[in-house]
């Protein structure tokens, strides 16, 4: 009885995980508690650090939530951080977790009217460098004045959507009524070719997008929440922060949009791939008997979520509000005049975000960690201590490396704070303190590109409901932005270098 008891929990651990993860999970466990008392805190938490990114690298195996959540509670226990600590910086990050229980949910109160106006746009434009450099300037172009993550919930439910609408017929199901489309069981095998080959087209778009965010989110007060904090730390308005990181920001982005369109022609790191004929047609079938068949009610519904989509972006353009609110508004708006009672589908909004956003809250336990064991402290002190016509092009570099494993708000409040002292105690101009502003500001937004835990809206892609279905792994997401890390990180320590 014990035995099978004992064999009862080892299934139950992680569920369908394999086995060697499994292990794995346990014996990081029981390494961070002898690493912590034989060798000390700092090393136990770059561990920590390295554990978690494993869990995030693994996220097709187990979600990271559990094996994260575990790392995390045992740091609690060993007091790396305390809950006071977690709880402040879950204080400090309000905002993103608001944002991503309610807009992401608003989101998905869109995707009728998503759905029609990016299928326009998927079969209309036939050239796949013109429709990835379109997702890529469209995603810059919003998140340069709404928020990244946002913008990625949007493309996500446009391309949940499309799968969904093929796979479903694939299956032989009606693409109208909810059914299962996450398993290929009941797909006949000979359309496994032309889902495979539609899973690499959408997965190219899906990183293109995510890109493009960050490339947009660069560029302006309002693009990331870091620059907002490093424009009031500057004194900066919203015409005054564009025109200070412009040198930077601008021919990056240039280079960002020639590189999409190069990726596509070339067909490199997992792009190129075409929309297969069959899915095309289905997908065609499907926006014209959706035209012929629609009711004036669902033309109703459609005006509601784009008279919505105009207020959503009216209020987060002028900034009426917190980001969240403005999202629980648009739940309202929407449910309230298209007939959406009943606490059911309500709640199948929220399926999508919040195991987000309790990932999210794990990953700001690791946030604590960094900043109670001041791990990054020894990086900032060195660059610091450089001499000044050194000190941009390094910072731009100490600040990609970190966002790039970090939080990358975390990673410049520690640095604009630290550069702050230093102009407060004489130790710099005015002139040289807003050089260093504009590389921390460039180096937490650009570089940070190279991994899924650099970029909130990356992170949200792993962990969305899309990834699996394309098969958009944490090892495929760092190999696709390899050239665009390669690109955007020369470009931009070189401006921020010579021509600051």
């Amino acid at each position: 009885m014990s035995g099978s008891i004992a064999q009862a929990f080892a299934h139950n651990f992680l569920g369908q995980s394999p086995r060697w993860y499994k292990a794995t999970i346990v014996g990081f466990l029981i390494l961070n508690a002898v690493v912590l008392f034989t060798i000390g805190p700092v090393a136990a938490g770059w561990l920590l650090v390295i554990e978690f990114i494993f869990t995030l690298a693994m996220a097709l195996k187990c979600y990271p939530l559990m094996p994260g959540g575990l790392l995390l509670i045992e740091a609690l226990l060993l007091k790396m951080t305390t809950p006071q600590a977690l709880y402040d910086e879950l204080l400090h990050n309000f905002p993103v977790i608001l944002l991503l229980m309610f807009m992401v949910a608003g989101i998905y109160f869109m995707k009728d009217l998503l759905l029609f106006l990016f299928s326009r746009l998927l079969l209309d434009v036939r050239s796949k460098a013109i429709l990835a450099l379109m997702f890529c300037f469209l995603s810059a172009f919003l998140s340069a004045f709404l928020d990244a993550l946002t913008v990625t919930a949007v493309i996500i439910s446009a391309a949940v959507g499309f799968y969904s609408v093929y796979h479903r017929v694939a299956s032989g199901n009606d693409p109208r009524k909810d059914s299962e489309f996450g398993d290929d069981e009941h797909l006949p095998s000979r359309h496994h070719e032309d889902l495979n080959q539609f899973r690499a087209f959408l997965r190219s778009l899906l990183m293109h997008g995510a890109v493009g965010t960050a490339l947009g989110g660069v560029c302006t007060l309002v693009g990331e929440p870091q620059n907002l904090l490093i424009g009031h730390e500057m004194g900066w308005h919203f015409g005054e922060f564009f025109q200070k990181v412009a040198p930077v920001s601008l021919p990056v982005l240039v280079a960002g949009l020639v590189t999409c369109v190069l990726l596509e022609k070339l067909r490199w790191f997992g792009y190129g791939t075409l929309l297969p004929d069959n899915v095309r047609a289905v997908l065609a079938n499907y926006a014209a008997e959706d035209n012929a068949k629609r009711t004036p009610r669902q033309t109703a519904a459609l005006l509601v979520q784009g008279a919505a989509a105009l207020i959503l972006i009216g209020c987060l353009a002028f900034h009426l509000a917190e980001v969240g609110l403005i999202g629980l508004m648009v739940i309202v708006l929407i449910t309230a005049f298209t007939g959406i009672t009943d606490e059911h589908r309500l709640g199948s909004a929220f399926k999508d975000a919040m195991p987000f956003t309790a990932l999210l809250v794990v990953f700001f336990a690791v946030v604590a960690v960094i900043h109670d064991q001041q791990l990054f402290a020894p990086l900032i002190q060195w660059v610091l201590a450089l001499p000044m016509d050194q000190q941009p092009g390094m910072l731009f570099i100490a600040n990609g490396l970190l966002s790039a494993i970090s939080d990358n708000v975390f990673v410049a409040t520690i640095y604009i704070t630290e550069v702050k002292q230093a102009f407060l105690a004489g130790h710099m101009t005015r002139e040289h303190f807003e050089t260093l502003a504009i590389a921390i500001n460039t180096g937490t937004n650009l570089p940070s590109v190279a991994t899924p835990n650099g970029q909130a809206a990356f992170l949200f892609l792993l962990t969305s409901a899309i990834a699996p279905l394309v098969r958009l792994s944490y090892g495929r997401m760092v190999w696709m932005a390899v050239p665009y890390t390669v690109v955007m990180g020369l470009l931009g320590w070189y401006a921020v270098s010579y021509w600051l």
